[in-house]
């Protein structure tokens, strides 16, 4: 008997809701990402060749144990491919982007690249060269670590300091406060980076803001979504991978505010506890999570009893990438 099974034995209501946020679930540019690499498999079958890809292609586990099953080879980093490869294997940059110093490392070694880098993130890596190259100090606001992170502040290595918190200001060191420009990582939390930034404006009144804003759409729209319904749930599910920045600040901002929020890789990560009083449950899932799994999680919440859905979005998203030039059709 599951641990669901036994919820189910004790729940004391008839019908629970679950208050779906959308939009959810995957972005344009984990969609690309993944298609980058599912085509680049399909093209090697049954002609040999291997695809590695540098980093999880996206932050989620199952995304990456699928694509593990299918052949692809992750690597950490590109000294573990190595120098005698099959023939017409390929290396994917995954979508958190990289440094100058990696492509470079590519080019040295003769490694046929493919990049799957999400849009977005090369907007920032080429606002931080541009920024840098006018003279400015970049303040980059994100997380110590992150892979998009490490990508963009090899951007302009010599000019580019990061920041996490408002308190970090603090600290900040510019040789000319009247030449500083900002950027952030794609998947903060909007509430906490506007500390942050104006924490940034008020001791540098002269800092430059970027052209647009660098969280991305998908980030602030999932953020939106799950507050719309999360106001009215007794406890909140995000459906998500422990590294993946989006899904982890999506629990975060819920719990800002109150409402009980849990992290979870698929159905098997939840705690009935956190259910026992839960007559709405709000459930979403990061940018980087297979729709798949918020179905299941329906499916395994259905075992408690009967289950009413309740879902109205908050905002149609259109977005879409194309796919790199070595894949695009003729």
């Amino acid at each position: 008997m599951t641990s669901l099974e036994h919820t189910a034995d004790t729940s004391p209501w008839a019908v629970r809701t679950v208050s779906l946020a959308s939009p959810r679930s995957f972005c344009a540019g984990v969609e690309r990402a993944i298609e980058v690499v599912e085509r680049l498999v399909d093209q090697r079958a049954g002609s040999g060749g291997t695809v590695y890809v540098r980093k999880q292609i996206v932050h989620n586990r199952h995304v990456v144990e699928d694509l593990e099953r299918r052949g692809v080879v992750f690597v950490d980093e590109l000294d573990e491919i190595p120098d005698d490869a099959p023939q017409g294997s390929v290396v994917v940059f995954s979508a958190h982007g990289v440094s100058p110093e990696v492509r470079d490392e590519a080019a040295r070694r003769g490694l046929p690249v493919v990049d799957a880098t999400c849009p977005l993130v090369t907007k920032v890596h080429a606002e931080a060269r541009r920024f840098a190259g006018r003279g400015d100090t970049v303040v980059l606001i994100g997380h110590v670590g992150h892979e998009e992170v490490q990508g963009t502040l090899g951007q302009a290595p010599e000019h580019t300091v990061l920041v996490e918190t408002a308190e970090d200001v603090a600290d900040l060191e510019i040789p000319d406060p009247s030449r500083v420009s900002y950027l952030t990582q794609t998947t903060l939390a909007v509430d906490e980076t506007a500390e942050v930034i104006r924490a940034l404006k008020e001791r540098f009144p002269a800092i430059k803001d970027p052209p647009s804003d660098d969280i991305c759409y998908a980030t602030t729209n999932r953020q939106d979504a799950l507050a719309a319904v999360a106001a009215e749930a007794d406890v909140v599910l995000v459906v998500g991978s422990a590294n993946s920045s989006n899904s982890v600040r999506l629990v975060e901002v819920t719990r800002r505010r109150g409402i009980p929020a849990y992290l979870i890789d698929d159905a098997s990560s939840i705690d009935p506890a956190w259910l026992r009083d839960a007559r709405v449950v709000a459930l979403t899932a990061g940018a980087s999570a297979p729709q798949h799994l918020v179905r299941q999680v329906i499916d395994h919440l259905r075992t408690l009893g009967p289950v009413h859905i309740s879902e109205d979005p908050t905002v149609q998203e259109s977005v879409h990438f194309a796919l790199p030039k070595q894949l695009r059709s003729p």
